[in-house]
C-alpha cells in the first residue's frame, strides 16, 4: 500500500497511513475508529468515504459499506475534478468487487476516464474493470485507446489478446483476428517488436487462421531473433511446417531437435507422424487433456502403399538406433520408448509383428522394469495386444526377471511392474483364488524382507516397496469380490492400515480405505480419510469425487455441510478472484497466460460437479428442515422460491458440462462414482480400461443435475397448492393464482418426466403399477428416488384423488419394506448399498410428501384466537380428502417404525460382540485357505521384528499397530452412520404422530 500513499483528494499521506497499517494488521475496530476521525475533518472527501466503506466491509457490515461506497460516487459525479484518483477508484473498485457490485466500480472509472480522456492510469483501471468483467469487447476498445495514447506495445498486445478471447470464448467472427493482425503489421512495420511474448502473440494469432507460411515467414525473419532457445524455436518451425503440409522439411526439423534432446518424447510422435503424413497427431496435442489424458493415439495408414510405409518406419527405425547408442551410458528411456512406438505403428498397420513388440517389450523392462513409470509407459502398447499376447508377455516378464544377480531394491521394482503389468492386461481377473490367495501372500512376505531398506529414510520419503501393499489390497478386493466373503475386505483395511500407521503420508492407501470403508458404511472413517489427504485449492475440484457421492447419499449432513461449503468457497473465491491473475499477466506481458486464466476459469464455471454442488447445498438445507415448515418456507425464500435453480436447470441443457474429475485415481472397482463392481456379480462384469468411464457419463450427470434442480420449485409450488387443496374441496373452484401455480407444478412435472426419459403420463402408468404389485420395481432401475419424487409432486398436483394418495402410501411401503426385507438380518457390511437407497428414500421423496401435509394440516386447523369447530371444520373432516391425509400420515408412521426397528437391531448388538463377529472373519486354518492369510504374516514379521533391523520409526509403528483397535473404529463407524439415521427416522416419525394428534381434532 506504501506506493499509493501521498496525496489523495488532498489528504495528507500521514493521515492516510495508519487507517491503511490498522487494516493490513486486522485491527478494524482502530481502523474505523481513525477513519471516523478522518471523516469528521474532510465529510466532503471521496478517498475518505472509500476508507471507510473498506474497513466497513472488513468488518462484516456490508450493507452500511454499499451505502457509503454510493455516497463516494455521488461526490465523485458531482464534484470537482481534483477529488477525481485512481487511488479512490481504486480502494472503491476493492470494496465494490467484495460486494458483488462490480459494475459500479466499473461506471466510476468509466466516468473518470470521461471525464480525463487522456490520464492513462485511470484507462488501465478502466480496463481492469472490463477484465474482471470478461467483457472482452470493451477490453479491446479501452486498449486500442491506450496504444493510440501512449504508443506502447503492450498495450496493443492487450487489445490483440483482447480480439483472441472474444474468437476462442464468445465465438465471435474470425473476421476479428484479420483485424488483430492488422495492427500488429502496422505496428511492426512502424516501430517493430521487442518482446518474445509479442512474437508468440502474433505466430499464434496467425496459426488460429492458418496462416503457416505467414508465420513461418515470420519465425526466419528478423523477429525470430527475438526467441534466444534454439529447440523452442525449432520446435515451433517443425510445428509450422507439420500444419502446413510440407512434411520433408518437418522431418528434418524434428530430427535436428531430438539431436538436440533425444529424450523428448512429444517431439519424436511428431516426427513419426511427419514421416506417415498422419495429420491425426495434432488433434490429439490440440485436444490434449492433463486430467484425462488420451493413452492410445489415433493412428491413420489408409493413404500408404506397403512399401511405403515399410520405407518409412524403416527410416524411422534408423533414427531411433542412432539416437540409443548415442544414449548408451544414460538412462534416457525417450529413445527406447521410440522403439515400441515403432513397433505398435507397424502392429496397427497390419505387419503382424506382435512377437517383435513383445520381445521389445521385454527389453525395455531388462532396462528399466525396475523403475515405477514401466507399466505407465507401456500401456498403449499393451492395448493393442490380443489378450492370449497379453498373457505371453507376462509370462516373459516372471521367466526373464532377475532375481538371483539383482539388487533387493531391482528384484522388489521389477516384482512390483509385473504385477501392475497384470493388473493392466486384466490377466489377474483370470486367475484361479489359490493363485491370487498365494501371490498376495508372497507379496506380504517380500514387503516385510525389504522393509529394513527404509529404515533410514524420512517420514516424508516414500518407501521401498510402498506399492506392495497397494496390490495386496487390490487382490484382496477382488477375492471379495468373487467369493463374497467380507473377510478379505477386513483384511484389506487392516494391511492398509498397518501401511499409514508405518508412513502416514501415503495418498494411495488413503484412497483406497476411503473407497473401502465408503463400500462398508463405516462413512466417518472414509470421510476422515479423505480430510487426511489434505485437499486444497484445485484439488478441491479434482480430488472431491472420491467422497462427494456417497456423503450426499448419507445421513451424516453436518459433514456434508462442511465438505459442500468449503468446495463451494474454493470454487466461488476462484472464480471471483481469477481476473485478479488475468489482470496480473497482463501487467507481466505473459499474454499466454492471459488465454490460459481465462479459458480455466471458463472450464471451472462449466465444471459438472460445481453445478451439481451448488443444487445439492440448497437440496440440504431443505432436507434439514423438512420437518418444519415454517423454516421450510424460509429457506426457499431465501432460494427465490426454487426459481433461480430451474433457470440453473434450463441453463445446464443448453451447455456442455467439463468433467475435471481426476479418474485415474480410482481403485479398479469403482471407476467413476456411479459404478461400483462390487455391487454386482464377479461373473456379469469384466474388466475394462478407465479410460472408457467417461463416454456415456456426461449426458446421464446433466440430466441428473437438471432434475435435482427443479427440485426446491416443486416443493415450493406443492406446498403452495396444497395450502389451498383441501379448503377447495369443499369450498369452490381455486383462484386464478392457484391455477396457475398448478399449471406450473403441471409443466414441471412433464419436464421431470421427460429428464427421466419418459412423458408423464407414462410415468403415472409405471408408478401404478409398481404400487399395485403388477410390475417390479427393478424397471425403476438406479433412478428409484427420482421416480418416487415424481410420484409425490405428482400426487401433489392432483390432490383431489384419494385413489393418487392411496398409490403413493403403497409405493413408499412397497419400496422400503423390500429393502428391510433385503437387508434381513444382515449386517451394515453386506447390504450397505440398501441402507443408502433408504436413506434417500426417507430424506428426499418422504420428506418432501411430508411437508405436503403439513401444508395440509396447518391450511385444515382452526386459526385465530379462538378455534372453535365450525361447520366448515365438519366439511374438512368428512372429506375424502381428509381422510386420505389421515391414511398417508398413518402409513408414514407404520412405515418409518419399521425402518427405525430395523436399525435399532443392528445398534442394539452389543459392541463387543459386533467386535467379535468383525475379527473373527479374519481367523481361518491356515490349510483351508482363505482370510487371514496375508496378515498372519504381517502378524509373524512384526513379532519377530527388532528396532536394529528396520529402525526406531519403523519399529515403533508396528509395535502400536492393532487390529482390535483398527476393528472397534470400523465397528463404531458404521454404528455411528446407523444412529445418524435412526435420529432422522424417529424425527419424522414423531413429527407423523404430531400430524396425526392435530388431524384428529380435525
Amino acid at each position: 500500500m506504501a506506493s499509493k500513499f501521498g496525496l489523495a483528494g488532498g489528504i495528507p499521506e500521514r493521515r492516510v497511513r495508519p487507517i491503511w497499517d490498522a487494516v493490513d494488521s486486522r485491527q478494524f475496530k482502530n481502523a474505523l475508529k481513525l477513519v471516523t476521525s478522518l471523516l469528521s475533518k474532510y465529510p466532503k472527501s471521496p478517498y475518505a468515504l472509500a476508507l471507510k466503506a473498506l474497513v466497513c466491509e472488513r468488518m462484516g457490515k456490508t450493507d452500511e459499506a454499499l451505502s457509503v461506497c454510493l455516497d463516494a460516487k455521488e461526490l465523485l459525479y458531482k464534484d470537482d475534478s481534483s477529488l477525481m484518483d485512481d487511488l479512490t477508484l481504486s480502494t472503491l473498485q476493492i470494496v465494490l468487487q467484495r460486494l458483488d457490485h462490480l459494475d459500479l466500480a466499473t461506471s466510476c472509472y468509466a466516468h473518470a476516464c470521461g471525464k480525463f480522456p487522456n490520464n492513462l492510469e485511470l484507462m488501465m483501471g478502466l480496463f481492469n474493470c472490463y477484465v474482471r468483467e470478461y467483457s472482452f469487447v470493451r477490453q479491446q476498445q479501452t486498449a486500442i485507446k491506450m496504444y493510440k495514447l501512449a504508443g506502447e506495445e503492450r498495450f496493443l498486445l492487450w487489445a490483440v489478446c483482447s480480439i483472441q478471447l472474444q474468437v476462442l470464448c464468445d465465438k465471435s467472427g474470425e473476421k476479428l483476428l484479420l483485424l488483430a493482425e492488422g495492427l500488429l503489421k502496422k505496428h511492426i512495420a512502424s516501430h517493430s517488436m521487442h518482446e518474445p511474448e509479442a512474437l508468440m502473440v502474433y505466430i499464434s494469432l496467425l496459426e488460429q487462421q492458418s496462416k503457416y507460411n505467414d508465420a513461418l515467414e515470420v519465425l526466419s525473419g528478423d523477429l525470430g531473433s527475438l526467441l534466444m532457445i534454439e529447440v523452442d524455436k525449432l520446435r515451433i518451425q517443425g510445428r509450422l511446417l507439420a500444419r502446413a503440409n510440407d512434411y520433408s522439411a518437418a522431418i528434418d526439423v524434428y530430427k535436428k531437435i531430438l539431436e538436440l534432446s533425444p529424450d523428448d518424447w512429444e517431439c519424436f510422435l511428431q516426427y513419426l507422424g511427419c514421416l506417415l503424413e498422419d495429420d491425426s497427431i495434432w488433434k490429439y496435442f490440440d485436444n490434449i487433456d492433463q486430467i484425462h489424458p488420451t493413452i492410445l493415439i489415433e493412428c491413420k495408414f489408409s493413404h500408404l502403399t506397403e512399401e511405403m510405409f515399410d520405407s518409412r518406419i524403416s527410416s524411422a527405425s534408423d533414427l531411433v538406433q542412432k539416437l540409443q547408442r548415442d544414449t548408451e551410458n544414460t538412462n534416457l528411456r525417450g529413445p527406447h520408448l521410440a522403439e515400441l512406438e515403432i513397433e505398435k505403428r507397424k502392429l496397427l498397420y497390419g505387419k503382424k509383428n506382435d512377437n517383435k513388440l513383445l520381445e521389445s517389450l521385454l527389453q525395455y523392462f531388462l532396462k528399466f522394469g525396475h523403475l515405477a513409470c514401466y507399466a505407465s509407459d507401456v500401456e498403449a502398447c499393451l492395448q493393442v495386444l490380443a489378450p492370449h499376447k497379453k498373457a505371453e508377455f507376462v509370462g516373459m516378464l516372471v521367466k526373464n526377471s532377475d532375481f538371483v544377480s539383482a539388487s533387493a531394491t531391482k528384484v522388489l521394482g521389477q516384482t512390483t511392474t509385473i504385477l501392475k503389468v497384470q493388473e493392466l492386461t486384466g490377466n489377474i481377473f483370470e486367475l484361479p483364488l489359490g493363485e491370487i490367495e498365494a501371490s498376495a501372500v508372497n507379496l506380504a512376505k517380500l514387503y516385510c524382507q525389504n522393509l529394513p531398506l527404509s529404515r533410514d529414510l524420512d517420514p516424508q520419503e516414500s518407501m521401498f516397496g510402498e506399492e506392495l501393499l497397494s496390490l495386496i489390497n487390490n487382490m484382496l478386493i477382488q477375492l471379495y469380490w468373487r467369493t463374497r466373503d467380507f473377510g478379505y475386505l477386513a483384511e484389506a483395511i487392516m494391511v492398509l492400515e498397518l501401511g499409514l500407521t508405518i508412513r502416514g503420508h501415503v495418498w494411495q492407501y488413503k484412497i483406497l480405505l476411503l473407497h473401502i470403508y465408503s463400500y462398508i458404511g463405516a462413512l466417518p472413517l472414509a470421510f476422515e480419510r479423505y480430510k487426511a489427504l489434505d485437499v486444497k485449492n484445485i484439488l478441491t475440484e479434482t480430488v472431491s469425487h472420491h467422497i462427494l457421492r456417497q456423503m450426499i447419499e448419507s445421513p451424516m449432513w453436518v459433514d456434508l455441510s462442511s465438505l459442500l461449503n468449503d468446495y463451494l468457497k474454493f470454487m466461488d473465491d476462484h472464480l471471483r478472484e481469477s481476473a485478479d491473475l488475468t489482470f496480473l499477466a497482463y501487467r507481466h506481458r505473459n499474454y499466454s497466460k492471459v488465454i490460459e486464466f481465462v479459458l480455466f476459469k471458463q472450464r471451472l464455471q462449466h465444471s459438472n460437479q460445481y453445478q451439481a454442488a451448488r443444487v445439492e447445498a440448497s437440496l440440504l438445507q431443505l432436507k434439514q428442515n423438512a420437518d418444519r415448515i415454517e423454516e421450510e418456507e424460509r429457506i426457499l425464500e431465501n432460494l427465490k422460491s426454487g426459481i433461480q435453480l430451474v433457470e440453473l436447470s434450463n441453463d445446464i441443457g443448453s451447455k456442455t458440462l467439463r468433467f475435471n474429475e481426476d479418474m485415474q485415481t480410482r481403485p479398479w472397482w469403482t471407476p467413476c462414482p456411479e459404478k461400483n463392481y462390487l455391487l454386482g456379480p464377479f461373473e456379469e462384469i469384466s474388466y475394462c480400461p478407465k479410460e472408457n468411464v467417461n463416454k456415456d457419463r456426461e449426458e446421464n450427470v446433466k440430466r441428473a443435475i437438471q432434475r435435482k434442480a427443479l427440485l426446491p420449485r416443486m416443493i415450493y409450488l406443492s406446498i403452495q397448492c396444497s395450502s389451498t387443496a383441501l379448503k377447495e374441496s369443499v369450498e369452490t373452484n381455486g383462484s386464478e393464482g392457484d391455477l396457475k401455480t398448478c399449471e406450473e407444478l403441471k409443466f414441471l412435472l412433464e419436464e421431470y418426466a421427460k429428464l427421466l426419459g419418459c412423458s408423464l403420463s407414462d410415468a403415472v402408468d409405471m408408478i401404478t403399477e409398481i404400487s399395485q404389485g403388477a410390475r417390479s420395481s427393478e424397471s425403476l432401475g438406479s433412478d428409484l428416488v427420482d421416480w418416487l419424487n415424481l410420484a409425490v409432486f405428482w400426487n401433489a398436483w392432483s390432490l383431489s384423488s384419494r385413489e393418487h394418495w392411496h398409490v403413493l402410501n403403497l409405493l413408499l411401503e412397497r419400496l422400503i419394506q423390500e429393502r428391510i426385507r433385503s437387508m434381513g438380518s444382515s449386517e451394515i457390511c453386506s447390504c450397505y448399498s440398501d441402507v443408502q437407497v433408504l436413506v434417500q428414500i426417507i430424506t428426499e421423496p418422504l420428506a418432501w410428501h411430508s411437508l405436503i401435509i403439513q401444508a395440509f394440516t396447518r391450511s385444515s386447523l382452526p386459526t385465530g384466537k379462538k378455534k372453535k369447530k365450525t361447520q366448515h371444520s365438519d366439511h374438512l373432516a368428512s372429506s375424502p380428502m381428509s381422510q386420505a391425509i389421515k391414511d398417508s400420515i398413518q402409513s408414514l408412521c407404520s412405515t418409518l417404525q419399521e425402518v427405525s426397528n430395523w436399525l435399532l437391531s443392528q445398534i442394539n448388538n452389543p459392541e463387543v460382540d459386533q467386535l467379535e463377529r468383525f475379527l473373527s472373519t479374519l481367523k481361518r486354518n491356515e490349510d483351508a485357505g482363505g482370510p487371514g492369510q496375508v496378515l498372519g504374516v504381517l502378524a509373524s514379521f512384526i513379532a519377530s521384528s527388532e528396532e536394529s533391523e528396520v529402525g526406531n520409526r519403523i519399529f515403533e509403528a508396528l509395535k502400536s499397530w492393532s487390529t482390535a483397535d483398527t476393528a472397534r473404529k470400523t465397528v463404531m463407524a458404521q454404528e455411528r452412520v446407523l444412529r445418524e439415521f435412526l435420529q432422522i427416522c424417529e424425527s419424522k416419525r414423531k413429527l407423523m404422530e404430531t400430524l396425526k394428534q392435530q388431524m384428529s381434532h380435525v
